[in-house]
């Protein structure tokens, strides 16, 4: 699988809503990056009928849930499917617990903090378990830098600290400052569904977890709660 390429080489063509010469704009890149141009105002549904074009990929940037579609993708490029995938390159060679559960037409990973610290970890150490590159040190640098040119604080489905400006889910407004300022400038973050959160600092050697119930209903992503979090983490690692 070649990030680069179009999503339809590998799902086929009509997986959108979008006229086709549109739709084959969108690269796998696109998906990880939250710039395909469809339209993220219709909801969670990855229906190709509720997958509407609206901006050509890659010159507008929005969360979507779209990027599932990368299961499709992966479990055709390795002709098997995603669970066995994930579970034979991931899970089991990390020693992680857990499961892919469908939620209406989100795709969520149930597991516990201990395993969700062994992912943490495996990112930290570039992608490598022990004396095994698991991932492609390449693939983590560039998930976890700058993706695109128009949200700074986004690499591939990691949040980034430290940069001038950021954009945020259900908006497109662009913000100021850092994503959370609290943080350390080169703290990077998976921003989970219901504030489950993993921060991982280099500079500090850090991996932090935070699981159980949303901290704060009104927000998706970044929420009051990781800036406060940080301020009190602060006090012991400062």
């Amino acid at each position: 699988m070649n990030i680069n390429n179009k999503v339809s080489d590998y799902i086929g063509i009509g997986w959108t809503n979008a006229p086709l010469e549109k739709e084959n704009l969108i690269t796998c890149k696109n998906l990880l990056s939250m710039n395909s141009g469809l339209d993220d105002s219709l909801g969670e549904s990855i229906e190709p009928q509720d997958l509407q074009y609206l901006e050509d990929a890659g010159t507008r940037w929005a969360y979507h849930n779209v990027y599932v579609k990368l299961q499709d993708v992966i479990a055709e490029a390795s002709n098997s499917t995603y669970d066995s995938y994930f579970n034979t390159k991931l899970k089991d060679r990390i020693g992680m617990s857990g499961l892919w559960t469908n939620l209406g037409d989100l795709r969520v990973y149930f597991s516990n903090t201990r395993s969700m610290a062994r992912f943490g970890l495996l990112i930290s150490a570039n992608g490598k378990w022990e004396n095994t590159q698991v991932v492609s040190e390449n693939f983590i640098y560039e998930a976890t830098n700058t993706s695109q040119n128009i949200n700074e604080a986004y690499g591939y489905l990691w949040w980034l600290n430290g940069k001038n400006s950021y954009r945020l889910p259900q908006t497109q407004q662009e913000f100021s400052g850092k994503l959370i300022p609290n943080a350390p400038d080169d703290m990077f973050c998976a921003l989970g569904k219901n504030d489950q959160k993993i921060y991982v600092v280099p500079s500090k050697k850090l991996v932090v977890i935070r699981m159980g119930e949303a901290a704060n209903e009104d927000n998706f992503a970044l929420s009051n709660f990781d800036n406060e979090l940080w301020q009190k983490i602060n006090l012991i690692i400062n």
